[in-house]
């Protein structure tokens, strides 16, 4: 197997090396971005955990005390609602304080991540171009052959040159594949994010029907 997957490769001609390059590429921001956002997603899960119970019963200082040696995300998004109702009860602002440095998170949650769908989409247009190349150049090859050879030559020659839209097809569909799988833990962070963000504010909203 690994005999003929060397033997695709070396028939594919030089396109097949950028795509190979495009498919290392696609892993790496891959490998990077599933461990950040999973890293992230179980940080968040124990830092809620850690203050859910204190932020239901609105206990707000406990979460601030949380938040300064725990560098989880939910609790800094908590962190910001909290300084600014310090400041000012309208749930507008500790809403917008909060939506800000929810903003900030965003950024990092869903860096380079938009590159697979765009690496996917580079790795489909090669294999094509390669086919096309290798197409011209097996025309241009059997317009001097020998008539007897030409239709085995030809049959040859084109078999080669769709090997590049295959291999560009089989590194386009698994970054596809895995840019939709980073898109949805980016969303259920960001959701996770938001619903502590609604916690609190119902929090500050009780405290104050107390007072």
């Amino acid at each position: 197997m690994f005999d003929t997957i060397i033997a695709f490769l070396q028939d594919g001609g030089a396109f097949i090396y950028p795509i190979a390059l495009v498919l290392v590429v696609g892993l790496a921001i891959t490998l990077e971005r599933w461990w950040f956002l999973t890293s992230t997603l179980n940080a968040n899960k124990k830092a809620l955990t850690k203050v859910q119970k204190a932020l239901s019963q609105g206990q707000l200082s406990q979460v601030s005390e949380a938040a300064k040696t725990d560098k989880a995300p939910i609790l800094s998004v908590l962190q910001a609602g909290i300084n600014r109702s310090s400041q000012s009860r309208r749930r507008e602002d500790v809403e917008y304080a909060m939506e800000e440095t929810l903003m900030e998170h965003m950024l990092r949650l869903e860096k380079r991540t938009p590159f697979l769908a765009t690496l996917a989409n580079i790795a489909t247009l090669l294999g094509l171009l390669g086919t096309i190349m290798g197409l011209i150049a097996a025309f241009s090859a059997v317009a001097s052959a020998d008539p007897a050879e030409k239709a085995n030559l030809l049959s040859a020659s084109i078999s080669v040159a769709m090997n590049t839209t295959a291999f560009g097809l089989i590194t386009a569909i698994p970054l596809i594949l895995f840019h939709t799988g980073l898109q949805s833990k980016t969303v259920s962070i960001i959701d996770s994010l938001e619903m502590a963000g609604r916690k609190l504010l119902n929090a500050l909203a009780a405290d104050s029907q107390r007072g």
